[in-house]
């Protein structure tokens, strides 16, 4: 029996190398949101093959703010909310429905994996990723957007966890550093060259010793290096908007 009380709500753009396994994975749910943000590689193609994936197009308007906007196509108050390379296992699909529903509250914090070219990481984050939209949102951050928190809510953990293909191919780790940074420079000032280079160093210090990275080998170094390239980017075109007067 389909699962018809939570909408899966994916946000994506020219992810044809992960989203067959993203919503193969996702076929016990009767409705997923997928909203197509200037995709021009087979994306959609691919999600057309799929009866419970309702597609939508529409703008880029930073992470926070499109994820809320893609939520308001859902016909389900409770969201679930994905990345298009991001796999769900029928573990955690079981534990999410044994869950209380009806206290719309709630807030389920899942547990990701990550992986790197194949590797899984020492990263293991615990993110907000079902809500009901009539009590909570996602903040307006542009990128490293998180779902809103208040005082009214109950935060609970579940155990087990999903996989996040986060770099299938090397890539990717430089059209995410674009990305990403001129999201983070976006109306942002850094008027001291000096917090540049510190910013780029303690990235690297934080990913690779403080985190335990160094254990991972070759791929702990290469994660601790993207790191520290985009902290390092980051905050050089911030110091650019400083000295060009943006």
């Amino acid at each position: 029996m389909l699962i018809d009380n939570i909408s899966v709500v994916i946000m994506a753009k020219n992810t044809e190398e992960t989203i067959t396994e993203c919503l193969d994975s996702l076929v016990r749910f009767k409705e997923v949101i997928l909203y197509l943000n200037d995709s021009v590689d087979d994306t959609e193609k691919i999600a057309k093959n799929y009866d419970n994936v309702k597609i939508v197009h529409g703008e880029f308007i930073g992470f926070g703010p499109t994820k809320n906007r893609a939520a308001t196509y859902s016909s389900n108050d409770w969201i679930l909310s994905l990345d298009s390379d991001e796999i769900l296992n029928d573990n955690l699909i079981d534990e999410i429905l044994s869950q209380d529903l009806n206290n719309h509250n709630n807030l389920f914090v899942l547990h990701r994996d990550n992986y790197f070219l194949g590797h899984k990481t020492l990263s293991r984050d615990y993110i907000v990723r079902v809500y009901n939209r009539k009590r909570n949102i996602f903040d307006d951050s542009l990128v490293h957007e998180k779902v809103q928190v208040h005082e009214y809510n109950k935060k609970i953990v579940l155990k087990n966890s999903f996989k996040h293909l986060n770099i299938i191919n090397i890539n990717q780790t430089l059209y995410k550093t674009i990305k990403y940074t001129d999201l983070g420079a976006e109306g942002k000032k850094t008027c001291f060259f000096s917090i540049v280079i510190a910013k780029a160093f303690f990235a690297f210090f934080q990913t690779y010793v403080l985190r335990f990275y160094f254990l991972n080998g070759w791929v702990g170094f290469t994660i601790a290096i993207t790191n520290a390239n985009r902290r390092f980017y980051k905050y050089l075109k911030q110091f650019l908007n400083c000295k060009n007067g943006y």
